[in-house]
């Protein structure tokens, strides 16, 4: 896998893969098995909730990728819906968390953590 910070579908900003390195050091997890699960899931308060996910455990069927140093998967039904999506994160005055950049979603909640598409 080439260390890339765009891969075709879905990109992750250099701040977002330090804090996920963060969270991985600090949860004393094993760096080398562990990967970051990114989907979609039916709920929330738009129709769609986005899913960000540690775990040993990739499915035959994930798509598998490496950005800024994290192993990524995603399931290629989260794939359509988050082709061109970018996430960040951002510590701000008003809130700390993971940001998503969806150019498919036609409407997000004031949460930002749910979308309809």
């Amino acid at each position: 896998m080439s260390e890339s910070t765009t891969i075709p579908t879905l990109t992750i900003s250099e701040s977002a893969a330090r804090e996920i390195k963060t969270i991985i050091e600090r949860e004393e997890l094993d760096a080398e098995k562990i990967r970051l699960r990114v989907g979609v899931k039916g709920g929330g308060c738009s129709g769609f909730s986005y899913v960000l996910d540690l775990t040993e455990n990739a499915k035959e069927t994930d798509e598998e990728f490496e950005v800024h140093g994290i192993k990524v998967v995603c399931d290629p039904k989260s794939l359509l819906y988050l082709n061109g999506t970018t996430i960040d994160f951002r510590d701000e005055i008003m809130g700390r968390g993971f940001v998503f950049s969806n150019p498919n979603a036609t409407s997000t909640c004031g949460c930002g953590s749910s979308f309809s598409a």
